[in-house]
């Protein structure tokens, strides 16, 4: 069935044309005609499926709907989409406005760590679906800017990693203040027992489920390897990994901001430009760095689990876990950053020995093995070799001098 053929309004179905969707994926197929229904819904279905279509189709058209048949017509917020990134709020917050493009709905992505008067003048001049983090939300909502009586549509993105987090008492908190009867969407890549448990207490008992391959949480676009290399020889292995696959967009997967830092400095040293997007950044320095990588010749994003959920890139070529995550879940949303819609795509795991027991659990959570590529002694040593020149003393040297002028600086500061 193509999305022609919906009963939709005809601007949504010109949009979704030009946005390049004919035919909707399986958890568009199953969700949309339930969500249109009014019905509760808990989706559960691989990272780069379609999830946010799934229900911003349905929202949109809903809200489009409503506005048409009265004039003027101006409830407030009739939806509210949580989320808990602003990486994740900001990419659905563009694909509602390409759905929503020439129609009655108006939709805002709301974040943190941004100057919020503007963000306070957007909300007065009046939107129909807030996209939103808890901590700027709850903050508006006690200033008074934010009401959410007319609310009849409660989403509930990445549900798993909200509800995991502890932020059901915000939903609940949340859902005490919707005074009309309202339609409540849990969408997520994962969820297990516990967290379904809480999922279900929050949705009518008549509430639909729809799970898509639950057998496997990644989708079949999506090849698995891992190669096993000692944590000091990491940086070898993606430098050469880099000059082998050139043009090609890789997101590459570090623990810490420090290590984030580390992997773009021995990059560079090497003639290797990468972006680096973490937590400590500021929210205008994150979306630079995901504008940059989104939208020029940058090749190398260098970034935390922070961005794990909220990148929707479809030309990444490969993501690489140069660390690998210390909860096995968290695979599931790194790798799915690839392999997005109809694209194909590699993920690439660098597992040194201290990180097998991590491997063997990511490798139980996802229920198969992955795929070793195997490195010969020879081989290796020839990644790794050709190196020590480059890594000279004068190299060493000039990053230790740099690291001391910061402290100079810093010892100054505190007299």
């Amino acid at each position: 069935m193509k999305f022609e053929k919906y009963d939709i309004a005809d601007v949504i179905k010109r949009n979704l044309a030009d946005m390049g969707f004919k035919r909707p994926t399986d958890i568009q197929y199953k969700s949309i005609p339930s969500i249109l229904k009014g019905e509760d819904v808990l989706a559960i279905a691989q990272t780069g499926t379609g999830k946010t279509a799934a229900f911003a189709i349905p929202v949109v058209d809903q809200i489009h709907a409503k506005k048409r048949s009265k004039r003027n017509h101006n409830a407030g917020i009739q939806c509210l989409v949580m989320v808990p990134t602003r990486e994740l709020a900001e990419q659905i917050g563009k694909a509602f406005n390409s759905i929503a493009r020439n129609t009655r709905t108006k939709a805002f992505a709301l974040i943190g760590g941004v100057e919020q008067d503007r963000q306070i003048s957007k909300l007065q001049s009046g939107i129909d679906v807030l996209i939103a983090t808890p901590g700027r939300m709850f903050d508006l909502i006690s200033q008074g800017f934010i009401e959410l009586k007319n609310v009849r549509t409660l989403v509930l993105d990445e549900a798993d990693h909200m509800l995991g987090l502890g932020f059901i008492e915000d939903i609940k908190y949340v859902k005490r203040m919707l005074r009309q009867r309202h339609q409540t969407l849990f969408f997520s890549a994962t969820i297990n027992k516990e967290i379904k448990k809480l999922a279900y207490s929050q949705v009518r008992s008549s509430a639909i489920r729809i799970q898509i391959a639950p057998e496997d949480p990644i989708s079949k676009n999506v090849s698995h390897f891992v190669v096993f290399v000692e944590m000091d020889d990491k940086r070898f292995f993606l430098e050469n990994f880099v000059e082998r696959n050139p043009k090609s967009k890789m997101l590459v997967f570090v623990r810490t901001r420090v290590r984030a830092e580390r992997v773009a400095k021995a990059m560079k040293r090497v003639g290797i430009d990468s972006i680096t997007l973490h937590g400590d950044m500021d929210q205008q320095k994150r979306s630079e760095a995901m504008d940059t990588f989104r939208d020029s010749d940058s090749d190398l994003l260098i970034a935390t689990d922070v961005s794990a959920r909220g990148i929707d890139i479809p030309q990444i070529k490969f993501v690489i876990n140069y660390d690998l995550p210390d909860i096995a879940e968290n695979y599931v949303h790194r790798v799915g950053r690839t392999g997005r819609g109809k694209h194909v795509g590699d993920a690439i795991s660098f597992c040194s020995t201290e990180e097998r027991e991590k491997l063997a659990a990511i490798q139980d959570f996802i229920g198969k093995p992955i795929e070793e590529i195997k490195v010969s002694k020879n081989d290796y040593a020839e990644i790794v070799k050709p190196h020590s020149d480059r890594y000279n003393l004068q190299a060493l040297l000039e990053e230790q001098e740099a690291w001391e002028k910061k402290r100079k600086k810093k010892r100054k500061r505190k007299k």
